[in-house]
């Protein structure tokens, strides 16, 4: 069957999951480039701020965290300006902070998934429509034939199968920009947790209670790479 007239044959409901396919694939095109732009180097990030910090530098902490333009620089920004008026104004400025980032991050994420959960059961009508239509052709003869029956089966199988592709493309799509919302923001939290201890550090160091090395950025720990022995 050629494929304009498998759209015919298919009815309207065809048409509506054409159009969320197209907007599941324009959603997950968009989203993936916002969120790889927002997921540059924090490492260089946190090292700037924490150098200002070291050096009693506040404003250019600010001007590093306000320049950086992410949901980490946005966050450290909010502690930074707030410092002044105490450390639990801080804390609550970033918090906030974050949830304001947390929404900008995941936006059109949830969209995916209804649409994930609505595609089938827009697939699933249209399936008991193109039954019922098959079923009135044995209301309307005694005898129909292949081709009369064959309408009302082609609109229920192709309903259904657009419905379960649209379902996949979202549901797979969802997920991958779920993974990369993840990232972005478990760097959110790391620099604020990190931003939190460095304000402390910072506090004690103006009041002269802590001297000495500045506390540095945790690591992980890397276990060492053996050399390889050739064996002859």
């Amino acid at each position: 069957m050629p494929l304009l007239e498998m759209l015919k044959a298919a009815g309207p409901l065809l048409w509506i999951l054409i159009l969320l396919s197209v907007f599941v694939i324009y959603q997950i095109a968009y989203r993936i480039q916002v969120l790889s732009k927002l997921d540059p180097n924090v490492k260089l990030l946190q090292t700037q701020v924490h150098a200002d910090l070291m050096q009693n530098n506040l404003a250019g902490a600010v001007e590093h965290a306000a320049a950086a333009q992410q949901p980490s620089g946005n966050v450290m920004r909010a502690g930074l300006e707030r410092y002044p008026a105490g450390r639990d104004a801080s804390l609550a400025a970033m918090q906030d902070a974050t949830m304001l980032e947390e929404d900008r991050v995941y936006q059109g994420i949830n969209t995916l998934g209804m649409i994930a959960q609505i595609a089938p059961l827009l697939g699933l009508l249209g399936t008991v429509i193109g039954m019922v239509r098959s079923f009135l052709v044995f209301s309307q003869t005694t005898a129909p034939t292949p081709t009369q029956l064959s309408v009302g089966i082609s609109e229920a199988l192709i309903n259904t199968a657009g419905g379960l592709v649209v379902a996949i493309v979202a549901y797979v799509g969802r997920q991958i920009l779920r993974n990369k919302a993840d990232g972005v923001m478990l760097q959110v939290d790391r620099s604020r947790e990190a931003l939190s201890s460095w304000l402390e550090e910072f506090r004690l160091r103006q009041k002269g209670v802590l001297t000495g090395v500045p506390l540095g950025i945790y690591e992980p720990e890397r276990k060492p790479i053996k050399p390889k022995v050739s064996q002859a």
